[in-house]
């Protein structure tokens, strides 16, 4: 029944398989020369991990430890997006105080140093943007570099990146000489040929993933010039940069096809070599569902310096955290006693990368802000699913064995947010009230619940004030809401300012990509992406007089900007890249005008959507200019 479902929607790609292959090898020949497959990297033995010994042993262990029906491939973050989903999809990522400085911010990240990628990044005079829209029924993907200049904003140089293709972000480097473009091409086949093929299984679709990282000087911006590019099979899952490095981790799955397994591959001139099966992990599994899972190292300034991988047979990836000397990354397995998360542990030192240590706890991570590395212990909040559910956080050594553990903690309820600063650990779970705990972690051996405040509805994202406030973004009712908690009391933390979005229903990006999310401290600032839709008209007095530019019946799209204090949330205005949206019967919705980031150099405020840049006065909001990317 699968299979004919699946040879039903698929038979339509039959031309468009053709085309796609065309647009692959053009893309792979425009980005310039292929990568030089990857030098071996030797690492010491770790215990319960081993190499393959040779082609037929990894063979026969997949076949041995697969079943029919197991092996269909969900894909990574990008895979969602080309096969339909929205850019909104949850993606992996956001720093204490903004991660800004005085002249322009930067990209909210979790770990100080430690770089992730995004959609648009900045040096303060110029903006890089990851644009994907359509035009004519032809979808366009491009990288701009736009002037940023108040007095004269302009495109000066656009990278096009071809069909079929998904930029999963931008790294910049520290002198902004180099431009990093990671993504995804993807190339669909008809179901009849697909067993021909080296295809690769993302249910429903038959497609041969490749993940690309291009690395172009941009020295002179107006110029940019393509200096070194590779090519890896399978899908982009996550990546970070430190210094001048970026790490990048590419999965695909591992299984046969007409009894041959598909090894993963690097690209040198267009022709693949495969990555041998001597120099990948594995350790003994119960899984009946493997992937790839392939880590990559590569210094973006030195054009001669080759990359060096590391590959691992493990489970689906879930969810990744860097430390500017280790990446985590987890994967769930399934026992008869419950849902159980599998740890990874790989050094980077430079282009140097070890495997180290494999461990597991119970339960499932929500994303890399439940875990985090602290004075030589990795520490993990996860939720347990059984015949009931409860949460637990988790101490673990470098040899991702047990310390310490608090489990048990709000039971019938899951985890929501998750965030650690210091000795200390802040969770909010969920069920139809929002318990907002403190866990004291001055002790690895012993956590323990320091204090807690309940209160309607949930945060799904937390992010440091200071070191007393932490803020709460999420949900309450069907609209956005903004919390803000003083903890200088752990034992007695308490919600000290509520805002809610008035509306009918509300989202926020910034909701599921905390990327999208703009703080500054020292400005007050903090710009949000917000949508809400109103069923009726809205009271034009008092307090709500904000709303005076979306009165009525209609929905609005833009990015809210506040004004915070250690006292709490001030809207001050809404700037929007919609038409028509002072319309009161305003339905119509055009998503390359969606505002997707805001970030601000000097005294501007910039907001981005796919086909536009948008310069607003930070003093008052006023318009200032507008940059057209279409």
């Amino acid at each position: 029944m699968v299979q004919k479902e699946v040879r039903k929607k698929t038979r339509v790609y039959g031309t468009l398989a053709i085309l796609s292959a065309i647009v692959l090898v053009t893309i792979i020949y425009a980005f310039g020369t292929a990568p030089i497959i990857f030098p071996p990297t030797e690492t010491p033995p770790v215990s319960g991990m081993q190499h393959f010994s040779s082609y037929t042993k990894l063979k026969n262990f997949l076949a041995a430890n697969t079943q029919d029906g197991s092996t269909y491939y969900g894909g990574g973050p990008l895979d969602s997006q080309f096969f339909g989903s929205s850019r909104d999809a949850p993606a992996p990522t956001a720093m204490g105080e903004g991660a800004s400085t005085n002249s322009y911010s930067t990209t909210n990240i979790q770990v100080e140093g430690v770089d992730e990628a995004d959609i648009v990044k900045t040096d303060g005079k110029y903006l890089y943007v990851a644009s994907r829209n359509t035009f004519q029924s032809t979808v366009q993907n491009n990288v701009y570099i736009v002037k940023a200049d108040p007095q004269d904003p302009r495109v000066i140089a656009k990278i096009p990146l071809g069909n079929n293709t998904y930029a999963a972000g931008l790294f910049l480097s520290e002198d902004s000489s180099k431009l990093v473009v990671i993504g995804s091409q993807y190339q669909l086949y008809a179901y009849d040929d697909a067993a021909q093929r080296e295809g690769i299984m993302i249910y429903p679709y038959y497609s041969s993933v490749n993940t690309f990282l291009s690395i172009y000087d941009v020295s002179e911006k107006a110029m940019p010039v393509l200096t070194w590019n590779f090519t890896l099979s399978g899908s982009y899952f996550n990546s970070r940069m430190i210094g001048d490095y970026v790490y990048a981790v590419v999965s695909q799955p591992a299984y046969l096809i007409n009894n041959d397994v598909v090894l993963p591959k690097v690209y040198e001139n267009a022709a693949p070599s495969e990555i041998a099966p001597s120099r990948i992990y594995y350790a003994n599994m119960t899984d009946n569902y493997f992937t790839f899972t392939t880590f990559v190292g590569l210094n973006i300034l030195d054009d001669v310096q080759q990359p060096t991988n590391l590959t691992v047979l493990m489970g689906g990836t879930s969810a990744m955290y860097v430390s500017p000397s280790n990446i985590y990354v987890t994967y769930p397995t399934y026992s008869e006693q419950g849902q159980y998360t599998s740890i990874y542990r790989v050094s980077i030192a430079g282009s140097k990368l070890t495997f180290e240590a494999k461990g597991s706890v119970p339960g499932y991570v929500l994303n890399q802000y439940s875990m985090d590395e602290y004075n030589g212990n990795f520490r993990i909040a996860t939720t347990w699913q059984k015949t009931t559910q409860m949460n637990n956080v988790y101490v673990l050594n470098m040899n991702m064995s047990q310390v310490g553990k608090l489990e048990n903690l709000a039971e019938g309820e899951r985890i929501y947010s998750v965030r650690f600063m210091g000795d200390k650990g802040y969770v909010v779970t969920f069920r139809q009230v929002d318990p907002f705990f403190i866990i004291d972690l001055a002790n690895p051996a012993e956590p323990k619940v320091a204090g807690e405040v309940k209160i309607p509805g949930y945060s799904s994202y937390l992010h440091p004030y200071d070191e007393n406030h932490v803020i709460g973004l999420g949900k309450e009712n069907g609209t956005v809401k903004l919390s803000l908690f003083d903890v200088t009391n752990v034992n007695a933390p308490k919600e000290v300012s509520k805002y809610m979005v008035e509306a009918d229903y509300a989202d926020s990006q910034a909701l599921h990509d905390p990327h999208a999310f703009l703080f500054d401290k020292d400005k007050h600032l903090l710009v949000l992406p917000i949508s809400f839709t109103r069923y009726g008209a809205v009271d034009q007095t008092g307090e709500n007089a904000i709303y005076s530019w979306a009165i009525g019946a209609g929905f609005w799209q833009g990015a809210f900007v506040f004004n915070i204090t250690a006292s709490g949330f001030t809207l001050r205005g809404g700037i929007t890249h919609q038409l028509n949206a002072t319309s009161p019967q305003y339905y119509g919705y055009d998503y390359s005008i969606q505002v997707n980031r805001a970030l601000y150099i000097g005294d501007t405020l910039y907001t981005v959507s796919d086909i536009k840049v948008q310069l607003n006065s930070l003093d008052n909001l006023a318009l200032i200019a507008e940059v057209d990317l279409s």
